[in-house]
């Protein structure tokens, strides 16, 4: 029994049992986990990360959340009983670590040969004397100015440093429950990883009610204008949906986690599972049209011998292109990758089985039919005229794309790289406000560590550490740089006359650093530097925060610290948000070029195996080629950078774009193995499979436009330039495709010719 036959008599079988096992599969959706945090882009085994981890072992967790306080006059009393009100009930809290505000940070003074350390704050000031007399001091205090308050304070700062493994959501909860028992006119903003995190996740889970009905919604409408017939539109969409519920489904059941470039997973399976079942539909058509009366079984054996290879081999090229994310840096583009190819091998079964099992069981469409003979559309006729143009100059054809794409294709040179999470936010989003805020006025809201380990209170090493202080600080793009040598030099600063030999140093012996820190016990507490040092002192770090975190100055920053400390035997690790940062920027390079060289030596080789002759694998490259390097170009003109999403459109760009030169390529030989000429192929071949092709070009841009319309930059862009991607693609199968055979006349084509005659 053959396959068409098997289909045709198990038709029902085929059909419920493929609805039973999608189902299986996504009742495990509900089980789906978010996770939000930008470690999770990151491989565990990546040094810096490691570092980071073992950084934050010794000193505490790096994540803060800050809570920032505007008014005009932020010493205003109400403003300041709001904001100590606020503040004891936060540092209550059981999964805040410490917190750092103008009601716990210190002031450092010297009097009669003794150090003093009192509160920044003792007392609210309640006339304009009072409160003028309060700012000259907080003016005066390195430890505030900039920390927790703005230097025109109109900005008051609660930072609370987040317990390893706490639930951001409930921080961010129990936070705001707090302010909102402190009512007031002051305006309030909340920032920090732990807030971005959470606003990711709820922006994900927005993203998802919003792109997933709007995609279905445009497929629908696009499949119903395309076949103007009922079968057009419902085998395609099931399909879509079937293999979108197996690899979302899948999630849950590996024990992977939902991440924000996993959103483009359900939008790329609604753009791609319908490939192959709008080829079907297409050419059950065609066959009805030349054959009105034909029999069920003969037309199920017809539809199968002329599309299941074809298919077949498109869906291998697809899925080579998809797996080809597994080289990526980006831990969930290659869970992406791997869900991606497993629902596009489920789509291409259930388009083998499913759909022919489908298409035996509904009624027959019926072919329109004007003056006794098939119906020509205005459409097929501007294929056939289109067909027709390049068939006659096809070397034009040929240098005017070539002109085009090396005009578009010089804005390569101007590509950016973006890694900073919280640039995925729109401008007006209250989470990239505040972090303007946080990166303007309070140092900047990441962090990159240098960790010292020895004896911590050898000069040389203070001395070293107060080196790379003033060096770092000179650099673009740093906003606060601490450590505990610099609270020491504070310590001499506020001792001694500036006209004194040790003014605002490091003292030249272990015991001098060892009295300083002694004083400083006597009036102050010793936990107030934990984060700089630890308990034996045999552990310290230099703080680095960042207050322009653009991706090329953190890169730079990165790159100088590390020149800068490379021979110090001191240095035992340089972590830190920052630099996590910075690994991933130059990781989406890498990446992205891997991917794509991966992708097109990959599917290369497969269409050489499918046409058995190398020469096929040369024309593959050459619009696959004409995209990439169109579309690397228009994201330089436009802007569009190099981030965690947009260093995922080669390869699924690849893996579409390529099934369309197959498919024309496979009719293309056919058509000149029956005898036709190798021009009357190409018109031929144009108007009838050239259809099914754009069909399915639109159907995938139709499919990823919603994305124009996320929460997130990264898929809005990513949305834009797979529309141009893909456009690109069917650019090259219709047109550069067709006049590259016609002047290059490649044997695996003129072979069938002869072999024909």
């Amino acid at each position: 029994m053959d396959i068409p036959h098997f289909i045709f008599r198990f038709r029902w079988p085929i059909v419920i049992t493929s609805w039973i096992i999608t189902i299986g599969f996504a009742l495990a959706i509900p089980k789906i986990k978010i996770d939000p945090d930008v470690k999770a882009l990151i491989p565990d085994d990546m040094i810096t990360k490691i570092n980071t981890d073992k950084i934050e072992q010794i000193f505490g967790g790096s994540d803060m959340i800050m809570l920032i306080m505007e008014n005009d006059d932020i010493l205003a009393d109400s403003s300041l009983e709001r904001l100590q009100g606020i503040e004891q009930n936060f540092s209550r809290l059981p999964q805040i670590e410490r917190t750092l505000s103008l009601f716990n940070l210190k002031s450092i003074k010297g009097t009669d040969g003794a150090l003093v350390v009192n509160q920044a704050l003792t007392d609210i000031p309640h006339s304009a004397v009072e409160r003028e007399a309060v700012r000259k001091e907080l003016s005066e205090n390195e430890l505030v100015m900039g920390t927790v308050i703005s230097k025109d304070f109109k900005l008051a700062a609660i930072i609370g440093t987040i317990r390893n493994g706490s639930d951001n959501k409930m921080v961010l909860d129990s936070v705001q429950s707090i302010v909102a028992r402190y009512p007031g006119v002051e305006k309030i903003h909340y920032g920090g990883f732990p807030v971005v995190k959470q606003s990711i996740t709820e922006n994900i889970l927005k993203d998802l009610k919003l792109l997933l009905p709007m995609s279905i919604i445009l497929m629908l409408v696009m499949l119903s204008v395309s076949f103007r017939d009922y079968k057009g539109v419902i085998l395609p969409l099931s399909v879509v949906l079937m293999s979108m519920l197996i690899s979302i489904g899948l999630i849950p059941l590996i024990g992977w986690k939902f991440a924000l470039v996993t959103v483009l997973l359900p939008v790329m399976m609604i753009a791609i599972g319908n490939n192959y079942g709008i080829y079907l539909v297409n050419r059950y058509h065609e066959i009805l049209r030349h054959d009105p009366g034909i029999k069920q079984a003969i037309l199920m054996k017809e539809l199968s011998n002329a599309l299941t290879w074809p298919i077949l081999l498109c869906a291998l090229t697809t899925i080579a292109g998809v797996l080809s994310l597994l080289t990526h840096i980006i831990v969930p583009a290659r869970e992406v990758g791997i869900l991606a190819a497993i629902g596009i091998s489920w789509a291409l079964l259930l388009s083998l089985t499913y759909i022919p099992a489908l298409l035996s069981i509904l009624p027959r469409s019926k072919p329109r039919i004007t003056n006794n003979k098939p119906h020509i559309t205005p459409f097929e006729h501007f294929l056939f005229r289109t067909g027709v143009l390049i068939s006659r100059k096809p070397k034009t054809v040929l240098i005017i794309a070539g002109l085009v794409t090396l005009i578009v294709g010089i804005g390569v040179v101007k590509i950016t790289v973006e890694g900073n999470t919280v640039n995925f936010f729109n401008a007006k989003d209250p989470v990239r406000i505040t972090s303007d805020l946080i990166d303007k006025h309070f140092g900047g809201s990441q962090t990159i560590s240098i960790q010292f380990s020895g004896d911590i209170k050898d000069p040389k090493i203070l001395n070293r550490m107060i080196y790379y202080e003033d060096a770092i600080k000179k650099e673009k793009g740093v906003g606060q740089v601490m450590s505990v040598a610099s609270v020491i030099r504070l310590m001499s600063k506020s001792m001694l006359n500036a006209t004194d030999p040790g003014y605002n140093t490091i003292p030249a012996t272990r015991e001098g650093v060892a009295q300083y820190l002694e004083l400083y016990n006597m009036s102050g507490d010793p936990t107030d530097f934990e984060q700089l040092v630890d308990f034996n002192y045999e552990n310290a770090q230099v703080l680095v925060r960042i207050s322009d975190a653009n991706s090329s100055n953190v890169l730079h920053l990165a790159e100088f610290i590390r020149k800068i400390t490379a021979d110090d035997p001191a240095i035992a690790r340089i972590g830190g948000v920052g630099l996590i940062s910075a690994e991933l920027t130059n990781s989406l390079v890498t990446g992205q070029w891997r991917s794509t060289i991966l992708a097109m030596v990959v599917v290369c080789i497969l269409v050489g195996l499918i046409f058995r002759k190398r020469t096929a694998a040369f024309i593959v490259l050459v619009p696959l080629g004409m995209a990439c390097t169109l579309l690397f170009g228009i994201m330089g003109w436009g802007g569009i950078p190099f981030d965690p999403a947009t260093t995922l459109i080669t390869s699924v760009m690849i893996g579409c774009g390529v099934d369309y030169t197959v498919q024309f390529l496979w009719r293309q030989r056919d058509e000149m193995t029956a005898g036709l000429s190798p021009h009357r192929a190409v018109i031929k071949t144009i108007y009838t499979t050239g259809k099914a092709i754009i069909f399915n070009a639109l159907a995938v841009m139709v499919g990823f436009t919603p994305l124009i319309f996320s929460t997130f930059s990264p898929i809005r862009f990513f949305g834009i330039m797979m529309v141009v991607s893909i456009f690109a693609c069917l650019i090259g199968a219709l047109v550069i495709i067709p006049a590259l055979t016609l002047i290059w006349h490649p044997s695996f084509l003129i072979k069938t010719i002869k072999k024909s005659i």
